[in-house]
């Protein structure tokens, strides 16, 4: 399924039926007491935030959220019936803007936000009789339903945010520690949409990890595709920073870093101070011991070294990144 991350959509709740009048009529009674029933609701619009949805994909082929209006009343102290309410489903992390102001924030699977009120139905004449007054004529209408405009952006949901510069080896990495398939190719922008993918420990416990197509210098003015992903890691507890050690352009690794650091900064300095575990790729090339080291010593880092396309380190790798969230959930688990 196409991965759409952000959308616009109109949203319309349905008008309240209007309450009627209506008086008993029997023979040698034309007009006896009331009997005009109340209006029906209208439907309300109702986002909720499912695990099993990956995609704004379904919102932005169906753009306009509209329920019906409630009924009127009728005679003979008959209710209008109130109109079905919708229920939009949307993944997990979806969050709500109207007029550029943050307005919901689905984060939890379950949670829902009422977008829409549809409006209250409308009194019938029967609900005006007193013992004063026993054939009244008021009514009222039924309340207007409300019509708003939403943007919708989604922030992917995961407990690591996996970074790196096209080519570092992502993709091939999130095969590795789970059991998840991105398209792994040797050709820049092999990731065109964030995947996700479960990382076992073998002792019940898990992590999410979401892979981030490659960033590279100037994402967060435009460049490339990064700056339109980079909110996907907005929400991950911690960064895997994957670094190639030697790059076949070339590039200096250690430059590579900082780009990737750079970009973050320029994004969110929240982004930016988030934990990063530095893992350094390819080290099953020739050399590639004297490029680590070089890379330990000019960062100051205690970078890992591991090899996506050997498996080398990777068991290093996954504790390093348990041992990471577990003291960041203050030890627990």
């Amino acid at each position: 399924m196409e991965f759409v991350d952000e959308t616009t959509v109109a949203v319309r709740s349905g008008k309240g039926g209007d309450g009627a009048v209506a008086f008993r009529r029997e023979r040698n009674m034309p007009l006896g007491g009331p009997t005009g029933g109340d209006g029906g609701d209208g439907g309300s619009v109702t986002f909720a935030a499912d695990r099993n949805a990956d995609t704004l994909l379904p919102l932005a082929r169906t753009q306009i959220y509209a329920a019906r209006s409630g009924e009127p009343g009728k005679g003979n102290n008959r209710h209008g019936a109130s109109a079905e309410n919708i229920i939009v489903k949307v993944p997990v992390g979806t969050v709500f803007f109207e007029s550029w102001e943050q307005v919901a924030d689905l984060d939890e699977d379950g949670v829902s936000w009422l977008a829409a009120a549809g409006g209250r139905g409308g009194k019938g004449n029967a609900s005006f009789a007193t013992a004063i007054n026993r054939s009244p004529r008021e009514f009222t209408y039924g309340e207007e339903g409300t019509s708003r405009k939403l943007r919708l952006e989604l922030k992917l949901i995961a407990d690591v945010g996996l970074l790196g510069l096209p080519n570092a080896g992502k993709s091939t990495i999130l095969s590795r520690l789970s059991a998840a398939r991105p398209k792994i190719a040797d050709y820049p922008f092999t990731t065109l949409q964030p995947q996700l993918g479960i990382v076992p420990d073998g002792h019940g416990r898990e992590l999410v990890m979401a892979d981030i197509p490659g960033i590279v210098e100037g994402a967060a003015d435009g460049s490339g595709m990064g700056l339109k992903f980079l909110r996907h890691v907005e929400r991950c507890h911690f960064l895997l920073h994957l670094v190639d050690v030697q790059p076949g352009d070339g590039s200096d690794p250690e430059e590579n870093h900082r780009i990737i650091n750079n970009e973050l900064a320029a994004y969110s300095p929240v982004l930016a101070r988030k934990p990063q575990i530095v893992a350094l790729n390819k080290i099953d090339l020739t050399g590639a011991d004297e490029a680590v080291d070089n890379f330990r010593r000019a960062t100051g880092l205690p970078a890992l070294a591991v090899s996506a396309a050997s498996g080398a380190g990777l068991r290093e790798l996954a504790i390093a990144m348990f041992d990471l969230s577990r003291s960041l959930r203050g030890g627990a688990g």
